[in-house]
């Protein structure tokens, strides 16, 4: 987490989507040995969706540092080792009040999976106090036109159906003081000319935390999200070419990218009834100094 301009990471591409978080130069750093627990989640139940790698990765471990629970999802095959590993991690991390967490297989663009991962989360564990919608997948394009409907529904599937259907099935198991927290992007506020179906799904995505927040404020579950900046995670070299792996985040004021450990505490802070109980409808922007407007 080196200060100032000018930060280069190594010339890398990853061919596929979703990246790997292991085969990465530098790895993402999901710890900060700065940060000090304080049981804001004790006792509390989480379902994190991406939670393998990259931020997801990182909120699961402040998570379970903080006391909670912490199941997550992941795409099968492609990100079973970063699954595995974020699995162990949390074992270590985890207080000896809270339950053993697992880690499920979806792909939570349909209705079906995201059912069968609420049950499965709940079948363990009795409830879902804190939600998070984090999973995402995007694709770099010079031109509108070379966005085809197949590769235009895969995106909204995954980074925008998945957060309402999830919500949908886990509202049933929350309960008054419940959080739903939802991962949107600065590109949202600011827009991105290589990246206009991602970039759609993010102000999607900010229209949704407005709205639920409204819809279940009489409910007493809050709904926020975090609109993260340039941060290295694997959507990065599953992205962009090596030019532009090189140079990432260097174009924001702090001049380097984020680190996921870097936005992680916003999950908490947002999750955490003693910090946030009059916050809803709201999103932070952990984004390397970038001033955006709501």
């Amino acid at each position: 987490m080196a200060s100032g301009g000018g930060q280069q990471f190594p010339p890398q591409r990853q061919g596929r989507q979703p990246g790997k978080e292991h085969v990465m130069t530098p790895t993402p750093q999901f710890i900060n040995p700065d940060y000090r627990p304080a049981h804001k989640l004790q006792g509390k139940v989480a379902l994190v969706t991406g939670g393998d790698s990259g931020i997801g990765r990182a909120v699961c471990y402040l998570y379970a540092l903080e006391g909670a629970t912490v199941a997550f999802t992941y795409v099968k095959a492609q990100e079973d080792r970063d699954a595995q590993e974020t699995l162990q991690m949390i074992r270590k991390a985890k207080r000896d009040d809270a339950k053993e967490p697992i880690a499920i297989a979806a792909d939570l663009g349909y209705d079906d999976n995201c059912r069968r991962v609420v049950e499965e989360v709940v079948a363990a564990y009795g409830r879902i106090d804190i939600l998070v919608n984090n999973a995402a997948e995007q694709y770099k394009s010079c031109s509108v036109e070379e966005i085809d409907e197949e590769r235009l529904e895969r995106v909204f599937r995954t980074n925008i159906f998945s957060y309402f259907l999830l919500t949908r099935h886990a509202l049933k198991y929350m309960q008054e003081g419940s959080s739903i927290i939802n991962t949107t992007s600065i590109n949202a506020y600011k827009g991105n000319n290589k990246l206009i179906e991602y970039t759609s799904t993010k102000g999607a995505i900010v229209a949704f935390i407005r709205s639920l927040a409204l819809q279940l404020a009489p409910k007493g579950i809050r709904v926020n999200g975090v609109a993260p900046g340039p941060i290295w995670t694997p959507l990065i070299p599953a992205s962009f070419n090596e030019e532009e792996c090189a140079r990432f985040g260097s174009e924001v004021p702090m001049g380097r990218a984020g680190q996921p450990c870097e936005v992680a505490p916003s999950y908490v802070f947002l999750a955490s009834h003693a910090d946030s109980s009059y916050i809803s409808g709201q999103v932070l922007h952990p984004n390397g100094g970038v001033v955006v407007n709501a």
